[in-house]
């Protein structure tokens, strides 16, 4: 009985060891499974947030690549379009790189002359020695060195090149190469050789005429020597007008510096009170980098006074753009002064660089500003308070340091008060006003504006007007001159061709010229005279301001100016 006990026991023990060791084992199996979901979950988890990171940086270095590839273009198309010829040689003289302006000199394209050797582009065999003398050096010595050699084109024109070379070390090899600049002095000699052959051409007229001179002296002796009575009265009339002659150019060349310093400026000539003050302004503001607004009548020289603004400018070592804002068509000015890129629109293959970008470091000079749209107004204004606008078709900011000079023959106040033009860009633009008087308010000009004119006609023309009579002087000043300088510059320029002999002989017949009071008669004020004028041309057109045969036509003026001028002297139509 307790034999069958104990292995009922031992039984039941064996069963419950089992299943305790069953229990034990579920429990392990579950114990794993768990810890492998976890440890999964976690690494997931971590390969997620280190592909976020990749993604980031994989973007981070897309920006960077493309901010290379376009450092690297830009660097490459001031390369290639460089005014200048770059080439890379080896030791030996072959060429190994080269830009669009070399390819052009000499007359092939660029992938015919890579590793091909400069010197068979060379004249003759002294050339050749003088090019390879020139490479030996610069290899030798590591500096910049120079040197001249003549090149056949491709016609077979023959090319003085000025070529400039310095020793380039790389990285990538331990070759040494030679980069060098070429730069076409053809025409630069073919001008010496020109103006040595003049030389020599003026040395054998000057002997043969000293030869005649002399000739013609020895028969002045031998007629003096049988003249005996007359000889010493002829020696001394002929010394006093030498010693004459002598002073009268002295005093004309002193004369002239004097009035040249005395009453130029730049380009400006005048010695009139009203330009006098404009001189001053000009002295005043040109040192300064304030904008500056020309107001003025057509033809009255603002874009002289622009020049001379800023040639005595902190900016006069840089380029001064202009632009003319009402030659510009409308649909085409903003590309022109703001710049394009390739694409933006229908027609724009290339990309183009604005004036603003252009005038970069100096001046930019916008003439009848009042033209300019209103849509692009706002954009000038930008770029006056902010110095920065962007291309045509392009997002990326562009930042520019300019100085800009404008000018308009419109009351921009009136164009205000018509909505036609910004109050805001108005009052940045009028900073430093200077009204440029006209021509009929500086009529003691006159003189020094054609004798100047003359003189500048007479070395364009190749004639020799020497003097002005005072009859003509008289008729210019009674003129009114609508058109200003430019109308006088025009008609001096047709009377020096027109003329015959050294006097100038004006043969236009003024309509407008001012009638000169009779001895006695009263004296009529400036403003008189231009009101009556002004009054008699419009009954002559029958109060017609605008057109072929209107009013403004017939004075040369802009309609809004003679409009200006009508309600200033309170002209109008009963």
């Amino acid at each position: 009985m307790e034999t069958a006990n104990s292995c009922q026991s031992a039984a039941e023990t064996t069963t419950l060891r089992r299943q305790a060791e069953e229990r034990l084992k579920s429990e392990a199996v579950n114990l794993q499974k768990a810890r492998t979901i976890d440890d999964t979950q976690r690494i997931i988890h971590e390969l997620e947030v280190h592909q976020i990171e990749l993604e980031m940086q994989n973007e981070e270095l897309c920006q960077i690549q493309e901010e290379v590839l376009l450092s690297r273009n830009r660097y490459a198309e001031l390369f290639d379009f460089a005014p200048v010829g770059y080439f890379t040689f080896d030791a030996g003289g072959v060429i190994r790189e080269l830009n669009l302006a070399a390819a052009s000199l000499l007359g092939k394209p660029r992938r015919l002359l890579i590793n091909t050797p400069l010197s068979s582009f060379i004249a003759d065999a002294a050339e050749k020695r003088c090019f390879f003398d020139h490479l030996a050096s610069v290899l030798q010595n590591h500096d910049m060195e120079k040197c001249e050699i003549k090149l056949l084109g491709a016609d077979g024109t023959l090319i003085w090149g000025q070529l400039q070379s310095i020793v380039m070390e790389t990285t990538e090899t331990t070759d040494l190469y030679v980069l060098a600049s070429l730069v076409d002095g053809t025409c630069a000699r073919q001008h010496d050789d020109c103006m040595k052959a003049g030389a020599a051409r003026l040395e054998r007229m000057v002997q043969e005429r000293t030869s005649e001179l002399t000739r013609s002296n020895l028969q002045l002796v031998d007629e003096i020597e049988e003249r005996k009575k007359a000889e010493h009265a002829l020696q001394e009339a002929y010394q006093e007008i030498r010693r004459l002659k002598d002073r009268l150019q002295a005093e004309n060349s002193y004369l002239q510096d004097e009035v040249a310093r005395h009453h130029n400026f730049g380009e400006i000539i005048g010695q009139s009170s009203s330009i006098t003050y404009v001189f001053s302004q000009v002295e005043k503001v040109a040192p300064m980098n304030a904008t500056v607004l020309l107001l003025g009548e057509t033809g009255t020289g603002k874009g002289v006074v622009a020049r001379a603004i800023h040639s005595h400018g902190n900016r006069h070592d840089r380029a001064m753009i202009t632009v003319n804002c009402a030659a510009l068509p409308a649909n085409l000015i903003e590309s022109e002064l703001f710049g394009r890129e390739k694409g933006a629109f229908t027609g724009a293959h290339t990309r183009q660089i604005g004036r603003f970008e252009l005038a970069d470091g100096g001046t930019i000079f916008l003439d009848e500003i009042g033209e300019m749209p209103l849509d692009l107004q706002c954009k000038l204004l930008r770029i006056i308070q902010d110095g920065e606008f962007e291309r045509v078709g392009s997002p990326r900011t562009i930042k520019t340091d300019v100085r800009i000079i404008a000018a308009s023959n419109r009351n921009l106040e009136q164009e205000v008060r018509n909505g036609t033009f910004r109050e805001d860009l108005f009052y940045r633009l009028n900073v430093f006003p200077i009204t440029v008087p006209p021509l009929r308010q500086r009529k003691e000009d006159i003189s020094l504006l054609v004798n100047h004119f003359v003189a500048k006609f007479n070395k364009k023309i190749g004639k020799k007007i020497e003097n002005v009579p005072k009859e003509t002087l008289t008729m210019l000043e009674a003129h009114c001159w609508p058109g200003n300088v430019r109308e006088l510059e025009s008609v001096i320029e047709r009377a020096v061709i027109t003329s015959q002999g050294t006097r100038l002989q004006v043969l236009d017949r003024f309509e407008t010229a001012v009638k000169l009071p009779e001895p006695g008669q009263e004296i009529k004020a400036l403003v008189d005279l231009e009101h009556d004028h002004i009054l008699m041309m419009l009954q002559k057109t029958g109060w017609r301001v605008e057109g072929k045969s209107g009013a403004a036509i017939l004075l040369g003026i802009n309609p809004s100016t003679l409009r200006a001028r009508m309600r200033k002297y309170g002209i109008s139509r009963h």
